[in-house]
């Protein structure tokens, strides 16, 4: 699945648009995430989406 984060499973969220009259629009909320370079498990590299509060908060080591 793109852009989700591979971490936390964090994606698209729903809402709405308002107007100044009130009228509400469908809408979605992007996640904030980034492509980079992750060590596996098994000390392989691959590149992956990660959301930037799993980057900033350490879950993720970079290669």
């Amino acid at each position: 699945m793109s852009r989700v984060c591979s971490v936390c499973g964090k994606g698209k969220l729903s809402g709405n648009k308002v107007s100044h009259s009130n009228r509400k629009t469908p809408r979605l909320y992007n996640a904030n995430v980034q492509k980079v370079k992750v060590v596996c498990d098994n000390g392989s590299i691959a590149s992956e989406y990660v959301c930037a509060r799993c980057l900033k908060s350490g879950k993720v080591q970079r290669a």
